[in-house]
């Protein structure tokens, strides 16, 4: 179709203003496709072949303008994916077969939806997936999975063969409140209670908060982020995914869309939470604390960045993977989308039935969460 395909192995073979042309034409963007971030991720080696996250992307051109995009790596494990594919992984070592390395599309450690199929237009889409399919036939590879597309590109990957998975994350929308007061009004009056005492008890624990902004951000500020973001990991037994350098790289290339939530007592920080956004849109993304206080976790990662959103008239909070407990905060049931493709015919037909039984208990849970929803019901 007169495109000339491409796989770049860095984006800094691209430059930041053909990607950043190419990412503003998607009506499903965020800062995360930006090329400040996806750049800070692989130049710090949080993302990098070292760390299992190999940049493969596969780029459209026509002449010298890039055309259509897809984000795309190869992957030696499923850590930092956020779609848990670990017992298809089992599976095929149990069978003798080699399920890594994979193809992957996605935005690294980032459970956000938002544009995979980055193009000009329709018709540089449509190519963009045909090149696709011509890539994963023609390698060794066992698999491919784009991750957190927006549901009209799920559909597109699914009428090329792909299988699609469903999973459920958890929104808050601004209904125009005027303040935090109007958004508790409307919810039903024991959530009501319980939050106004949650904030209460970190108030009376002496904890006063801090917002800092991108462009106001300290080395320091950035250094203490990093040690809360370390003791979470810590106390889950967990490997950290991000270093420093990369938090100071986006902090310096990417201001406008930082927020860093600092909370003190005695003058001292003692627990933070960092919190992506643009106009229209707040990502809840990291959160730790060196001192424990009671509901210390919900003021600094859910309260805080609500009162943000309604200060700045920004529409949608998003509060990253998994979680019912946002529910009673206010949060809504959002359903998701993956999909994958299998080169193996057997485990694609099993795993094509798993999948068929799988959606059907996403719709259900959804539709029995809705019916608890935190909101009042009108009378």
């Amino acid at each position: 179709m007169n495109y000339r395909t491409r796989i770049i192995s860095s984006l800094s073979d691209l430059g930041q203003q053909a990607w950043d042309s190419l990412v503003l034409q998607q009506t499903e963007r965020n800062p995360f496709l930006s090329y400040a971030f996806l750049h800070a991720l692989h130049e710090s080696g949080s993302a990098s072949p070292r760390s299992g996250w190999q940049v493969q992307y596969l780029t459209l051109w026509k002449a010298e303008v890039l055309e259509a995009a897809l984000p795309l790596y190869v992957k030696s494990h499923s850590y930092g994916e956020y779609v848990f594919d670990w017992a298809w992984a089992d599976a095929y070592r149990r069978n003798g077969l080699a399920y890594y390395p994979k193809l992957l599309s996605a935005i690294p450690f980032t459970p956000v939806s938002g544009s995979r199929l980055l193009a000009s237009g329709p018709e540089a889409r449509a190519a963009l997936i045909a090149a696709l399919c011509e890539l994963q036939a023609n390698n060794d590879l066992s698999s491919t999975h784009i991750l957190f597309p927006p549901e009209a590109e799920a559909k597109a990957l699914h009428e090329a063969g792909f299988m699609l998975r469903s999973g459920v994350q958890f929104h808050w929308l601004n209904n125009g409140y005027q303040d935090f007061e109007q958004f508790l009004s409307t919810l039903d009056r024991k959530k009501r209670k319980n939050i106004r005492a949650e904030r209460r008890k970190v108030e009376e624990a002496g904890v006063r908060f801090r917002r800092v902004g991108g462009h106001d951000a300290t080395d320091a500020d950035w250094r203490f982020f990093k040690r809360c973001y370390d003791h979470t990991y810590a106390a889950h037994y967990s490997t950290p995914y991000l270093n420093l350098d990369f938090f100071r790289q986006i902090g310096t290339s990417m201001p406008d869309n930082i927020l860093i939530i600092i909370a003190e007592r005695d003058g001292r920080p003692i627990a933070s939470s960092l919190v992506i956004h643009d106009e229209r849109n707040l990502y809840g993304r990291y959160w730790g604390a060196i001192e424990e206080v009671p509901c210390l976790h919900f003021e600094t990662a859910y309260y805080q960045p609500l009162e943000f959103c309604i200060e700045r008239g920004i529409q949608c909070f998003e509060g990253g993977a998994q979680g019912e407990h946002k529910m009673a905060r206010g949060f809504l049931p959002q359903k998701t989308w993956s999909a994958h493709w299998l080169a193996h015919p057997s485990f694609a037909d099993a795993i094509e039935r798993f999948l068929e039984q799988e959606v059907g208990g996403i719709d259900a849970y959804i539709d029995e969460l809705n019916e608890h929803s935190p909101f009042r019901q009108a009378k």
